[in-house]
């Protein structure tokens, strides 16, 4: 086939990307509400323990009140055995308090992994509230709430992002006290409204955030993936009946839900947020359309990377063609670990561009990859389906043959219905080995 040329790199991965327009000045109500002073903020050491794999400190922080409401968190420091602290932390935001001793083993296996001290911070959001509403629905009557009385601090994500900020704070004063060093920035992580959470706390612009790694949350730029939703579905997902069943979504067309949604989308603080990403999907998630990355991939600035984990869902692990689930998202795993080693000590993962192009009257996809460092392999994932709902297609790989820091294959169109297309890399970072992706591109059918 033709080698494609390099000024197509920017071609587009699925159906036309939509321009980014200039971001206009990021909305105040975040930074008012996590900037807004609180006496509350308290922290204290209170257990170390040595493990097996290395030590756990528990802190207890209060990180705010929120509407009468005081916000209580554990927040767990581990250190595996020999690693020492350095000037940059992995911070990780999760829900629930831990139970037993799981917590404790992921966090030493992922300190040793990134050679680096990394902290959980648990009770991200308080919960339950309001009558017993948890995760979603407590997201959904916070933002009912604001529409009532357009206050700003009632969106439930500006105190999940508090909580974070806090964190920060706990961590960096733990740090001098205990450690008697300075952690001077961090790698924000979560996952699912977690994963919102990392994105809006790069979003305040707090520069002690280094990079973030927001995992299955692939709904940037949140008016259009609404749209998309409905356009991939039929309807929106049902995993996100919580905000439709308090009318949420479809989005109102009144002035006030055009502001919520504006000042909880990472979208419209666009330009704050220049630091390195790593953003990590499942394939077969059920709340977001396959191709959602698309609608504001482009408009990223500053180094970003991807990563498709293939056959997996929400919580990101992997299943077989007989559906029998791994325990733990290992691809997942690897490669958040190896993207928090790079930033801790500054070593970036590879820069990677595929062109997928489809010729005029071909009748196929040509594909093009190139790398600033060769990869140890490379493989083409592909699915099909009837319409634009991948969620219950199974994707099956081939090798992709590289020649130096370079891979190029063809793709036939499907013959009916769809076949979405996305490119795995494999790399190495001194022991690590992780993968990589490439946004993904959705074939048709010819027209017959």
């Amino acid at each position: 086939m033709t080698r494609l040329l390099a000024p197509l790199m920017l071609a587009v991965f699925a159906a036309p990307a939509l321009a980014a327009p200039p971001a206009t000045d990021p909305p105040p109500e975040l930074t008012d509400y996590v900037n807004k002073a609180d006496a509350s903020f308290a922290w204290k050491l209170v257990g170390k323990k040595e493990k097996f794999l290395g030590t756990v400190y528990t802190l207890e922080l209060v990180s705010q009140t929120w509407h009468d409401t005081k916000w209580d968190h554990k927040l767990l420091v581990f250190v595996a055995k020999g690693v020492t602290p350095q000037p940059t932390m992995v911070l990780w935001n999760e829900g629930d308090a831990p139970t037993g001793d799981g917590a404790d083993e992921m966090g030493l296996m992922i300190s040793g992994q990134v050679r680096a001290p990394v902290a959980f911070l648990f009770g991200v959001p308080k919960q339950p509230l309001y009558g017993g509403k948890k995760e979603d629905a407590l997201i959904a009557e916070s933002f009912v709430r604001y529409l009532e009385t357009e206050d700003g601090s009632w969106p439930l994500l500006f105190p999940m992002v508090k909580s974070v900020v806090r964190g920060m704070d706990a961590l960096q004063a733990f740090a001098k006290q205990e450690w008697k060093c300075e952690v001077k920035d961090f790698v924000v992580a979560g996952a699912s409204k977690r994963g919102w959470t990392a994105w809006l706390t790069a979003a305040t612009g707090d520069k002690r955030v280094k990079a973030i790694a927001p995992l299955v949350f692939d709904s940037v730029h949140i008016a259009v993936q609404m749209d998309n939703q409905v356009k991939a579905f039929g309807k929106p997902s049902e995993m996100i009946h919580d905000y439709a069943e308090r009318k949420l979504v479809p989005i109102p067309r009144t002035a006030a839900a055009a502001r919520l949604w504006k000042i909880i989308d990472p979208w419209s603080y666009r330009d704050r947020l220049t630091l390195p990403k790593l953003i990590v999907c499942g394939t077969n998630d059920p709340y977001w359309p396959l191709d959602a990355l698309n609608s504001y991939w482009d408009g990223l600035k500053g180094d970003k990377w991807v990563l498709y984990v293939p056959n997996a869902g929400h919580n990101l692990s992997e299943k077989d063609k007989d559906g029998k689930e791994q325990k733990l998202p290992l691809r997942a795993i690897a490669t958040v670990c190896a993207f928090c080693r790079g930033q801790v000590y500054d070593k970036p993962l590879p820069k990677v561009n595929c062109d997928m192009v489809c010729p005029p009257g071909a009748g196929c996809l040509d594909v093009s990859l190139l790398c600033d460092v060769k990869p140890l392999a490379a493989r083409v994932f592909s699915a099909t389906a009837l319409t634009r709902d991948f969620r219950k297609s199974f994707w099956e790989d081939r090798s992709l043959d590289l020649e130096g820091m370079k891979g190029e294959c063809r793709i036939d169109a499907p013959k009916s219905g769809l076949r979405a297309t996305l490119v795995e890399m494999q790399f190495q970072l001194e022991d690590l080995t992780y993968t990589l992706s490439t946004p993904l591109r959705i074939q048709e059918a010819p027209k017959k």
